[in-house]
């Protein structure tokens, strides 16, 4: 089982601001269980997080000479577009690690269902064994 410190992919992938000019900067990025960490270039710069529970899909997938550029939605329905270079393959390890966090997810709230509806072991009466 995976640990959420545990580190599935470090690197390079760009993020496109929300500026007016749409610029493309450069984060260094970290992909665990249950997250993805956004680190600026600049040093001692505190990095951004988008937790798995707050992602709906990774969406947009779209391949272009050097770049492969895709979408994260998030559950509020905002997108944030990412590019990385072709043979780094972000796009997939984001989806690979957002779809292994929502079963685990599904699987804990279906066994928390299961404990919930799953009667009580009742204790044995000791009356019954009377005479």
């Amino acid at each position: 089982m995976k640990t959420p410190g545990e580190v599935l992919r470090e690197g390079e992938l760009e993020k496109r601001s929300d500026s007016l000019f749409q610029l493309w900067k450069k984060k260094r990025g970290v992909l665990t269980p249950d997250r993805l960490s956004l680190f600026p270039a600049g040093p001692g710069a505190r990095p951004k997080e988008l937790r798995f529970h707050s992602i709906l899909k990774v969406d947009c997938v779209e391949r272009t000479g050097k770049y492969v550029y895709f979408t994260i939605v998030t559950t509020d329905r905002k997108e944030i577009d990412f590019r990385c270079a072709g043979e780094s393959c972000w796009n997939a390890a984001i989806t690979l690690a957002l779809i292994d966090f929502q079963n685990r997810r599904a699987l804990q709230d279906f066994r928390s269902r299961q404990e919930r509806v799953a009667p009580a072991p009742q204790p044995e009466s000791r009356a019954a064994c009377l005479p």
